[in-house]
């Protein structure tokens, strides 16, 4: 039925008042138009669409619903009440108004993109991007299309096409605020936090409200290792948006880097609260309940997060690691499996794409198995052990290990090539990750192959240290204060700092009579050695050590080596030298919970926090063992 002339001027009104932000005027004259005819499409849709303006989200979806029972052939009206729905939380049902749209015009930019940010919030975020493109193959210049299929792309862990996809969106709009922003995540993604903090700086240059850009710029500042302004970032943020779950737990995991632990609690319970829905929110708040020693609860977060996403691989990996910290090995290595499938590990894990099968612990028979280095120096000292038992029994082995550890491989019986990383392969039939052997080998606490020594220093340069260090007067002592940062990796640089100590730290140990102290330190606390503090005798030959094996000669010439948890520690206790363990409160997984000892090396000992940041205590825990070896003439294991 045609609408009164009357009617249609007084829609005309109405549109022009919604148009101009006058949303309770624009409602007032619809209201009259439909008391009048109450069947008038027209005017049912744009009370709809100015509900919807306004804030009042089921008036809305009321309207819009009656609206389309008129005229079920509305494209536009099936859209926007999609775009309802979507905003009530309810995109399933969005997702499919959209499809209704869409079989009507299939040429639909709007509704092509709103389906795509309802498939986003179904977790089908390959779906969405094809709706993306859909859209902008019909409307090339669809700026929220191009930001949003950037968005869609840093979740499928594709940071680089992300940020051509911000860069085409800030092409069209210069001072599109969300591009800017969203691409200084996708430039931190990318390692290069420096250019990310610009993108989030010109976000705020053009909107100094903007949330997001603040909480986008405390995740460049964290890479940046600029954590008190990361800080303020965050809280800037979160005075301009209170219930902002994401930079709750980007500000606790700042908190966590710095050490105060039960801050960052305190701020992941707040996400919790605000999102009891968000997986990464149970996460993070299982990452510092664990910190705080308190696994119980951490493992309880991180079941929930699981079923909330069980396909989350940071979740499953972090919950292997936290059983393996607290014995449960035989759960914990199908657990740790997941950290394959991290995003963002690039100099964390190699992960190595062999067209060869990954070796789980089948018999071999006469099939050639390549075992290679993950992580650290020390995850590869520690984990090699399983090499030996390998060639013990007969199988056809090849190794591959960083040009460091080479020379000292070799010591291994049996093996039938030894690689240094970049130099070319034999060839090989199955493959295996160091850190994945225990895994394959089933290994529980009871069954841990801890026999040493398992590496050994060749016999003529370990003779030529004995001699050399034989000068030295009273028990010979090596020391080692500092890991290696890598600084590529904030995440392991943060971890360093937690791990580490300064020489002056040692001061106490200094004065101690029958010590010669010999440093082991390497890399960038190599330079403390030349300013050891006062009354300390300390001797160094590590420019003499060209590699690991270098290293393990001149251990066999120390009675005892002192150490933060590095890769010398590590070797150390391969050796089977007494090797004493300064260990941090929130410990690394593979020394386990209330333990001095290690059942991964016997001749360990660990002195541990006894809060997070307390090396005092120690300090002077180890100097009162070490005076008793003084006094003994023998280093302490137990």
């Amino acid at each position: 039925m045609a609408a009164q002339p009357e009617l249609v001027d007084r829609l005309k009104q109405a549109f022009l008042s919604y148009q101009t932000g006058q949303f309770a005027e624009a409602e007032r004259l619809c209201t009259k138009v439909l008391a009048k005819q109450p069947m008038y499409f027209d005017a049912r849709h744009l009370l709809g669409v100015i509900s919807a303006a306004a804030g009042k989200r089921e008036q809305a979806e009321k309207q819009l619903r009656v609206a389309i029972g008129i005229n079920p052939g509305s494209a536009p009206a099936l859209c926007n009440y999609g775009n309802v729905l979507s905003d009530l939380t309810r995109p399933a049902e969005a997702l499919a108004s959209y499809d209704k749209a869409l079989a009507i015009r299939p040429d639909y930019a709007e509704a092509l993109y709103n389906r795509g940010n309802a498939l986003q919030a179904l977790d089908r975020p390959v779906d969405a991007l094809a709706s993306y493109d859909r859209a902008l193959a019909g409307k090339a210049d669809y700026a929220e299309a191009l930001c949003n299929r950037g968005n869609v792309l840093r979740e499928l862990d594709r940071p680089r096409d992300a940020l051509a996809s911000y860069d085409r969106a800030i092409a069209i709009r210069p001072d599109y605020a969300e591009a800017w922003s969203n691409r200084g995540i996708a430039l931190t993604e990318l390692g290069r936090p420096l250019d990310a903090l610009a993108s989030c700086d010109r976000a705020l240059a053009i909107r100094p409200d903007h949330a997001d850009a603040l909480s986008a710029r405390g995740l460049a500042l964290r890479d940046l290792a600029r954590q008190p302004e990361a800080l303020d970032s965050y809280d800037r943020a979160l005075a301009l948006r209170p219930d902002f779950a994401d930079a709750q737990i980007n500000k606790a995991n700042v908190l966590r880097d710095i050490g105060r632990f039960e801050e960052a609690e305190a701020a992941c319970r707040v996400a919790v609260t605000l999102r009891p829905d968000l997986p990464a929110a149970q996460h993070n708040l299982g990452n510092m309940l664990q910190d705080l020693g308190r696994v119980d609860e951490a493992e309880a977060y991180f079941r929930e997060a699981l079923r909330l996403n069980p396909n989350s691989a940071g979740t499953h990996s972090n919950l292997g690691m936290l059983l393996m910290l607290v014995g449960r090995l035989d759960e914990a290595w199908p657990e740790y499996e997941w950290r394959w499938r991290i995003d963002g590990m690039r100099g964390v894990t190699d992960r190595r794409d062999f067209v060869q099968p990954q070796w789980t612990g089948e018999p071999l028979g006469d099939r050639v198995l390549l075992v290679h280095a993950e992580q650290g120096f020390g995850d590869s000292l520690q984990f090699c052990r399983y090499v030996a038992l390998l060639a013990a029994s007969g199988a056809r082995i090849v190794v591959e290990v960083p040009p460091a550890l080479r020379r000292l491989v070799t010591s291994f019986a049996g093996l039938e090539h030894v690689v240094a990383r970049g130099d070319p392969l034999p060839d090989f039939d199955l493959h295996c990750p160091m850190l994945s052997l225990p895994g394959a080998f089933r290994t529980t606490l009871a069954t841990i192959p801890a026999a040493v020594p398992y590496l050994r220093a060749d016999a003529g340069e370990a003779a030529v240290w004995r001699e050399r260090l034989g000068a030295l007067p009273g028990l010979r002592v090596g020391l080692v204060w500092a890991g290696n940062p890598r600084r590529q990796v904030a995440a392991m640089e943060v971890v360093d700092r937690r791990r580490s100590v300064t020489l002056d730290h040692l001061a106490p140990l200094a004065d101690i009579a029958g010590v010669s102290f010999v440093s082991l330190q390497k890399g960038d606390g190599a330079t403390q050695a030349a300013r050891p503090p006062s009354s300390m005798a300390l001797h160094d030959w590590t420019g003499e050590l060209g590699d690991f094996a270098d290293t393990a000669a001149l251990i066999e010439g120390l009675d005892l080596v002192i150490s933060v948890d590095t890769a010398v520690l590590h070797l150390a206790g391969a050796l089977g030298k007494p090797v004493w363990l300064l260990n941090r409160f929130d410990s690394c997984w593979r020394w386990l919970r209330d333990r001095d000892d290690s059942p991964w090396y016997p001749t360990l000992r660990q002195f541990r926090q006894p809060s997070p940041g307390d090396w005092d205590s120690v300090v002077a825990a180890v100097r009162a063992a070490l005076e008793r070896c003084v006094a003994e003439g023998s280093p302490e294991t137990r």
